[in-house]
């Protein structure tokens, strides 16, 4: 039996070793070549939000700033060297995006369970989910077979990337590009619902725009001076009400005017998206579906057909 499992293994590292870009993904992927994964991802993800209950939001946006530049393929992952510029210091991505450590230590494990097997795409993908639904959200099947990129772009990071100014329809074009709908940004910018956002994307939100509750802006106020360069990193949460619980409050804060980012906020201002926003802020059963469908949606995006990948050893850097 053990020299069966071996050989089956084997040909499964082969396969993938010869692969150059990730093909059909499969829900049972790893069932045979790493069926410990699963347990692996869940349980480092628990111990993860018991230390630091940010860590579900930062996957949330590592996995969409991983995806959505040239598909999902850990290439947001790869750390500079001395010959290379990677993504993680791009403008969205520098000194904000976090979780790496979590990720090195969930592939230690999953490597000394079943080595050279699984992508650091997947995980990130897996992870992502874990965390979405150890805060309170749906769960969704998560297809695998993902493979890593072996070179990153620093500038598709920075033009690809909608930002906290971004107008509804700079949102629009921008998930356009990636063949998804409006309907299927608005609630995938229910991400929002946890994690937090520094004084910098909202300075001029809370000072400037009309569209804005005013209690709401003088609460935001008091950590966010309105000198630029003064207090940019101080953090505030997307979701004021419940900013650890993935549910609906996000949308509910929309139609209150008590959005954070100038682009969570022009989701709910007399524009197309309005009278889906109002659904999702009465129906949280409504968002927790979709928001699960639109993921497995994002975990689609793949890298272009031809694509060197491999399965990194080490998800900082290439085999």
């Amino acid at each position: 039996m053990a020299t069966h499992v071996n050989l089956l293994t084997l040909f499964s590292v082969l396969a993938l070793l010869f692969s150059s870009s990730h093909g059909q993904l499969s829900t049972n992927f790893y069932s045979t070549t790493c069926p410990s994964l699963p347990i692996i991802v869940r349980r480092t993800m628990a111990q993860a939000l018991r230390s630091d209950s940010r860590i579900a939001a930062s996957f949330l946006r590592l996995f969409f700033h991983d995806c959505f530049v040239n598909g999902c393929d850990a290439s947001i992952m790869l750390d500079d060297t001395t010959t290379f510029t990677g993504e993680k210091n791009a403008g969205p991505n520098a000194g904000t995006a976090r979780g790496f450590e979590v990720i090195d230590t969930i592939k230690s494990q999953v490597e000394a369970s079943c080595s050279g097997v699984v992508s650091c795409a997947d995980i990130l993908a897996l992870a992502t989910r874990d965390g979405v639904v150890l805060q309170g959200g749906r769960s969704w099947t998560v297809p695998l077979g993902r493979r890593d990129a072996r070179t990153a772009s620093q500038s598709a990071a920075n033009n690809e990337l909608p930002g906290p100014a971004s107008s509804l329809q700079d949102l629009i074009d921008s998930f356009d590009k990636k063949g998804f709908n409006a309907a299927e940004m608005t609630v995938l910018s229910g991400s929002h619902t946890i994690g937090q956002a520094g004084c910098e994307n909202f300075r001029d939100r809370i000072y400037n725009q009309a569209n804005i509750n005013p209690a709401f802006a003088t609460t935001r106020r008091a950590n966010c001076p309105s000198t630029s360069g003064s207090g940019d990193r101080n953090l505030a949460p997307l979701d004021i009400r419940t900013p650890t619980r993935f549910e609906n409050t996000y949308f509910q804060n929309l139609v209150a005017q008590r959005g954070l980012l100038n682009s969570d906020q022009v989701l709910f201002n007399n524009g197309s998206q309005d009278a889906l926003v109002r659904t999702y802020s009465q129906n949280n059963g409504r968002f927790l579906a979709d928001f699960a469908a639109a993921m497995v949606k994002m975990g689609n995006l793949s890298p272009a057909a031809g694509t060197e990948t491999e399965i990194r050893r080490n998800c900082r850097r290439t085999n």
